[in-house]
């Protein structure tokens, strides 16, 4: 019991700070946080930005440690009483074709609460979704609408691509996202 009780309130310690651009912003009002106290968790900080398919909004979430993106499709109003979940589920889904097995309990307990804040400014992160937004614009004429659209598929090529992580320009400093997740992730 006091097992159960221990682990309640480690999960409402742990929160994923989630910093939105402008645009996404003024659609989730009601999300935004002004509390930007407190640690990030293991994840660190994620940036969120929005872009439509067929007049849908879908969201584009990028890890700011790993470049690891998951992608939110046909997000409604309706949905935003229940976005932390619909999040982690589809993390959930993205990590598993990914190659990357954890337990959706883990994960939960990794992300915690989801906070949303403003943007913070992170140009780096920003021009980097810009870069995945424009393969999503070539993406979306291929396949047409959105229930065409493989979004797993479309958003592991997006982590499968070469990043740079470290600093300078030898082999070492290049990665992709998945990789980097797993290490993150798989202790």
């Amino acid at each position: 019991m006091q097992l159960l009780i221990a682990e309640t309130v480690l999960h409402h310690l742990n929160r994923t700070k989630i910093h939105t651009t402008k645009k996404l912003q003024k659609l989730v009002k009601a999300l935004i946080s002004t509390d930007q106290n407190g640690d990030c968790g293991k994840l660190g900080k994620w940036n969120a930005t929005v872009f439509y398919v067929d007049r849908k909004k879908c969201w584009l979430l990028t890890n700011g440690l790993t470049k690891y993106n998951v992608v939110l499709a046909d997000i409604k109003t309706a949905d935003l009483k229940i976005i932390d979940l619909i999040f982690k589920e589809a993390f959930h889904k993205q990590l598993m074709f990914d190659g990357i097995t954890v337990e959706f309990e883990k994960l939960d307990s990794i992300i915690g609460e989801l906070v949303f804040l403003p943007t913070d400014n992170d140009r780096k992160t920003t021009g980097f979704q810009n870069h995945r937004l424009q393969e999503l614009d070539w993406w979306k004429y291929e396949f047409g609408s959105l229930e065409n659209m493989p979004i797993r598929d479309l958003t592991n090529r997006m982590n499968d691509a070469p990043i740079k992580i470290g600093k300078g320009y030898q082999m070492s400093a290049y990665t992709d996202s998945i990789e980097e997740m797993k290490k993150l992730l798989i202790e």
